[in-house]
């Protein structure tokens, strides 16, 4: 079954272990015992040694296949969520590389971020000092060695960690190249404001309004940023033509992005026109009041003096909360009116001018025409306030809708009322829709509007106010402006001499050395840009740099990236569907843009799994007392075991609770492998005979099926299953006597080769004990034998009025008539149809008979 290579297994003293090598016959050397902590650490010595995981990127001999799981941030400890994620990744990239594929399955870290600052500035706090570079590095050697452990084939030689210079170059230069085609640009913004970590955060980063990280409550403050042009994507990014991604991922990329169609509408005042955006220009004569977001420029010019405290007042109130929490599910509606009117183009009435915090000067124009009788915000913002109600739409069926009594907005389709010259037209979002576009084509006929397409997306904003990120490569020049770094200049690095102030300020602010330099343009003093990038910068693009991680004259080998890119597998957290996968798509096609390369999406599958939960069912949490320490579980267990019961534990898309109990049990399962394989029978027992046999056989090519089938479909528990009832039906053969067959010589070679991408050690050393001088992870994979999976009898259940009433043994191609016969030829099926007439005779073929009976009579 077996592809042996030319590649050489470390001798014996290579590895210094030379008396755990198996015989030729596959007996032990000495005592057969499952030891992991012995054999595990020899076998990840032995690999390092012979580099089996290290991939020539130029090998065309067989097709490639670019794995990739998402990198880890340098914590400091790899915890169980680690293993979940990584584990069953590496069992996939394993199983394909024995698929006859050229796998790279590369492993780095996403090294900047804000915890490692936060811990220097808390140091600062009590009079310490710690640097962030010095404590990140220091994690990440910690994190390496545990991944050691984990016996992952990571190909670390292609490693990268974000937080280098030698890295980061590369984002600044990716930045100049977007600087100079209009794709970042600064502007100021309304920002959410974290005050303990002083900086900006993206509305993603804002849960229940406060901070994701800090817990803090977010401000709202208008700040210069800088901003990544996304936008300009938004329709190529709705697009996933190609894409083997989970629908929820789709899905939630497709809402964030928001692609709305339909009308830009002017309602004149006497402070200008206030624009509005509305999908449902059919509703217009219903508008009876306006809201405007209480940020909109227009309220100062518009807001009465007699209302003017009260506005100031609210509009105080809303910056300090979140759009978030403004936008909130069943939050009580509050506004203020203006005091001013506005005129409804299509009425000629004069309709009030509210602001209230459900509005968002980030979405649409920051306006909003009020239509309560169609629209359930607007219904219960003009309930709370005593506003007009007025139906413009009825539904075609059921009872008159009555503004005045209705208790909920009415949003379906349906026939325009009070309408004029529209009455009695068909409208609404989904079956007739033809009657807003006779609406938007009538408004611009009159110049009143006209069609346009809106997104909820907005521009990615980059800027942070932190140090522990990319520098961004520009100066402020008194005579230029805003001037890029110059290539030959970069990196613009991170200077390592600062001091972390306590409250969080960057030091970079405070850095002389750092702030003053020369116009790239000019030559004239000019002061460098503060802020860093967003830490989502690294991630956008970091796949493509694995390909050539020492490239210093440019971010990307461009050969090789066409050789090996799109990623072909890519597995993590759904957590990271709208912030990490959208801004790689986007990063993607910018790259494609400038020519660095020659697709458009980053990659091709995708496969999300889930989260592993404390045994309390809890999110793992040290607060909680519920974390599951990998270490430890390793030096218990061994590697093999932790792997093969997070495999094992559940669907790896849905996650689960952990078990104790259950790795137990996992632990068990391997030893039972050991003793059926590696331990000889110490009793001598009859030879097995031919029917044994032949059941072994069938057995395992039945593993192989079904294993093959799990593991392509990522059901990794189902695959350990498997390999579960594969080891009952060797342990049996065993006892039976087929030790020494060639059925139980194939039965021995395919549960190893099966069993290694779950557990590489152990299947690594059976492989060995039974003679092989090359590594079982330079195996093909086995592949089934249809004649071995055929029966020539098969057992069929009996029921009789539903109920379970017998089995009969039939040949394998019995007809429905030698079935049937058959099953009512059994004495307890013939004892249960005393009595009773068949109404209905049911024949699953090879499965099952269904006698449906009642009463004679």
């Amino acid at each position: 079954m077996g592809d042996p290579t030319s590649a050489p297994r470390p001798d014996d003293p290579q590895i210094g272990q030379a008396g755990d090598r198996a015989d030729r016959d596959g007996r032990a050397d000495r005592a057969g015992r499952y030891d992991p902590k012995t054999l595990e650490p020899r076998w990840r010595q032995a690999w390092q040694d012979q580099g089996l995981y290290t991939v020539d990127l130029d090998d065309r001999s067989r097709p490639k296949y670019y794995f990739l799981t998402m990198y880890p941030y340098p914590s400091g400890d790899l915890h169980v969520g680690h293993w979940y994620a990584e584990a069953p990744a590496d069992a996939a990239a394993r199983y394909r590389r024995m698929r006859g594929y050229n796998v790279l399955f590369p492993m780095g870290f996403d090294a900047f971020g804000l915890p490692a600052e936060n811990a220097a500035i808390r140091a600062a706090r009590e009079g310490e000092k710690v640097h962030p570079m010095s404590l990140t590095y220091e994690r990440i050697g910690r994190m390496e060695k545990q991944f050691e452990q984990m016996g992952a084939m990571f190909d670390w030689s292609k490693k990268i960690v974000t937080c280098d210079p030698a890295y980061y170059r590369w984002n600044q230069w990716v930045f100049l190249r977007m600087f100079e085609r209009g794709l970042a640009y600064r502007k100021e913004s309304m920002v959410n404001w974290d005050p303990v970590d002083q900086t900006v955060l993206a509305n993603e980063q804002v849960i229940d309004g406060r901070g994701d990280r800090s817990g803090a409550l977010v401000e709202r403050r208008l700040m210069p940023q800088w901003h990544f042009k996304i936008t300009d994507y938004a329709d190529e990014l709705l697009d996933f033509g190609g894409l083997d991604w989970p629908d929820k991922v789709k899905t939630m990329q497709t809402n964030w992005i928001g692609r709305s169609e339909g009308a830009q509408v002017a309602f004149q005042t006497e402070a200008g026109p206030i624009e509005v955006f509305t999908t449902r220009p059919d509703t217009l004569w219903g508008a009876t009041f306006m809201v405007l977001a209480p940020e909109h420029p227009l309220v100062p010019k518009l807001t009465t003096d007699a209302q003017r405290a009260e506005v100031e007042a609210y509009q105080a109130a809303a910056a300090r909360m979140s759009e978030i929490d403004r936008q909130a599910e069943g939050k009580a509606k509050t506004g203020v009116f203006t005091g001013a009117f506005a005129i409804n183009p299509v009425t000629d009435e004069r309709v009030p001018v509210w602001i209230a915090d459900y509005v968002l000067t980030t979405y649409g124009t920051g306006a909003v025409m009020a239509v309560p009788a169609h629209d359930q915000r607007d219904f219960e913002f003009a309930r709370a306030f005593g506003l007009e109600v007025r139906v413009v739409v009825q539904p075609e069926d059921g009872a008159p809708l009555d503004g005045a009594t209705m208790t909920e907005a009415y949003a379906g389709d349906g026939v325009l009322v009070n309408s004029p010259p529209f009455e009695g037209l068909r409208v609404g979002k989904e079956a007739a829709k033809e009657g807003i576009g006779r609406i938007i084509d009538w408004l611009a006929e009159r110049g009143i509007g006209e069609k346009q397409v809106t997104y909820r997306l907005r521009d990615w904003l980059i800027s942070r106010q932190r140090y522990w990120g990319t520098p961004i490569p520009v100066v402020y020049c008194d005579a230029c402006g805003i001037v890029g770094v110059r290539d030959e200049d970069l990196p613009v690095e991170l200077p390592a001499d600062v001091d972390f102030l306590p409250n969080g300020q960057s030091p970079l602010t405070l850095h002389e050395g750092f702030l003053e330099t020369t116009c790239p343009s000019c030559g004239g003093p000019a002061r460098r840009e503060t802020d860093t990038m967003d830490t989502f910068m690294d991630s956008s693009w970091y796949w493509f740099r694995y390909l050539s991680p020492d490239l210093d004259t440019a971010p990307l080998d461009s050969r090789l990236a066409k050789a090996w890119a799109p990623v072909d597998m890519y597995t993590g957290g759904v957590e990271h569907a709208i912030l990490h996968l959208l801004y790689s798509r986007f990063f993607t096609k910018v790259l494609r843009d400038l020519g660095l390369i020659d697709h458009g999406e980053p990659f091709v599958r995708m496969r999300n799994q889930g989260m592993i939960l404390g045994e309390d069912g809890e999110k793992m949490s040290k607060s909680r007392g519920n974390v599951v320490n990998p270490d430890h579980l390793v030096d218990a267990y061994g590697a093999d075991a932790v792997r093969a019961y997070l495999m094992f534990i559940g669907p790896w898309d849905q996650g689960g609770p952990w078990n104790y109990q259950g790795i137990e049990g996992v632990s068990r399962f391997l030893g039972r492998v050991w003793s059926a394989i590696a331990t000889p029978s110490e009793e001598a027992v009859p030879d097995a005979d031919a029917a044994s046999l032949k059941e072994l056989r069938r057995a395992v090519h039945q593993a192989i099926a079904k294993v093959t089938d799990h593991l392509e479909g990522f059901r990794f528990n189902t695959a350990v299953a498997e390999l579960m009832t594969l080891q009952n039906a060797l342990t049996k053969a065993k006892a039976a006597g087929a030790e020494g067959s060639a059925e139980w010589s194939e039965a021995r070679e395919a549960m190893t080769l099966l069993l290694a991408p779950i557990a590489p050690h152990l299947a690594e050393e059976l492989w060995a004990r039974a003679g092989h001088a090359d590594s079982v992870h330079l195996q093909a994979w086995p592949e089934a034998d249809p004649e071995a999976l055929a029966r020539d009898e098969l057992v069929i259940a009996v029921q009789v009025g539903g109920k379970l009433r017998g089995e009969v043994t039939v040949p394998a191609d019995a007809g429905k008539e030698e079935v049937l016969a058959a099953a009512k030829a059994n004495a307890n099926v013939r004892r249960h149809l005393e009595g009773m007439a068949v109404v209905r005779e049911i024949v699953v073929p090879g499965k099952l008979v269904n006698l449906v009976v009642k009463p004679q009579g």
